[in-house]
């Protein structure tokens, strides 16, 4: 697993049709669609999965950048609560060779 960003959730809003999405600001690093992301809560995971959406303004982007908000909703995961904190990562593959 390759660490890529953090956000911090700045309001939880309800959205018809697609659930709770996080209003978020990334604090460090990049978020992307594609990665792995794990629910944070006074430093305890809480929840480990992928992104359903990840969106800027109105339009859903492949990745957000440092100091900019976005908008996540996590799949099949709806506990979301203001303060937690996401930390963002992807998984590499690496194949085992014999000695």
């Amino acid at each position: 697993e390759t660490f890529i960003g953090y956000a911090q959730i700045k309001e939880v809003f309800k959205v018809t049709g697609v659930g709770h999405v996080a209003g978020c600001i990334v604090t460090e690093g990049v978020a992307r669609r594609s990665a792995g992301v794990r629910l944070l809560r006074d430093d305890v995971v809480i929840h480990e999965g992928t992104l359903k959406t990840l969106k800027r303004f109105k339009d859903e982007v492949k990745e957000v950048i440092s100091g900019q908000e976005c908008g996540m909703a996590f799949e099949r995961y709806e506990d979301i609560r203001q303060g937690d904190v996401i930390e963002i990562f992807e998984r590499e593959e690496i194949e085992r060779k014999l000695a």
